[in-house]
């Protein structure tokens, strides 16, 4: 089901009615979005209103990957579907395949597409980083023959005034890579990126080949006391 623009358009006016009761958010931008192309976006990742909030950071309409769990029903299906909602399985690749298809006609037809590179919620630090789907953009713009600009958007909860909590938006200069290859090196850039934008201090560097040890999942950058 493809994303309805008044569907999306009605949602995040309400979002915006709702959220601004509850946050004070605050968007400041380094970088600037090419008006015409395709866009990954890669956002950090703490808490599922991280979605609307990001939605509510840009102007134009977005796509976003989400796990496929929120799918499982069918009313929310179709209305996460209406809303651009993108669904992948970090267990099983293969039950993926539609969605890549999916994702790959959708970069092709220059939308902005949001992935959240650590994969899960980290609160108290930034995660390590996935590359799986930027190794697959990557190798699919080879063919498009247009290098995809990946924006890095630091999300930090402030303190809570009252019923309200100030929330900053931090959206930074795009991130490029040539080739396939590069995927892990541009999920660690983006990374180190939205760790900055985000004001979390890193403890320490991973070095990429980590990505291969099965914990390596399990590792993050922390925040300093």
């Amino acid at each position: 089901m493809k994303r309805n623009s008044f569907v999306y358009s009605v949602t995040r006016v309400i979002a915006h009615l709702v959220f601004s009761f509850f946050y004070q958010i605050e968007t400041e931008r380094e970088g600037v979005l090419p008006d015409h192309g395709p866009v990954v976006i890669l956002p950090k990742h703490q808490y599922w209103t991280d979605i609307p909030i990001v939605s509510l950071s840009f102007k134009s309409l977005l796509y976003f990957v989400a796990k496929r769990e929120l799918f499982e029903y069918p009313f929310i299906r179709n209305y996460l579907s209406l809303l651009g909602g993108i669904p992948v399985d970090r267990k099983q690749s293969i039950r993926t395949l539609d969605s890549f298809k999916t994702l790959l006609s959708l970069l092709r037809a220059g939308e902005k597409i949001v992935i959240f590179p650590e994969g899960t919620y980290f609160r108290n630090g930034v995660g390590s980083g996935k590359s799986r789907l930027l190794q697959m953009i990557l190798r699919f713009q080879y063919e498009l023959k247009h290098q995809i600009p990946f924006v890095p958007v630091g999300i930090r909860y402030g303190e809570r005034r009252r019923w309200r909590r100030q929330v900053e938006i931090k959206i930074g200069h795009p991130l490029f890579a040539e080739n396939e290859s590069d995927a892990i090196s541009l999920t660690h850039r983006a990374i180190e990126e939205i760790g900055r934008l985000s004001k979390f201090h890193k403890l320490e560097i991973l070095n990429p080949k980590h990505e291969t040890n099965p914990n390596y999942q399990n590792t993050k950058f922390k925040t300093t006391s």
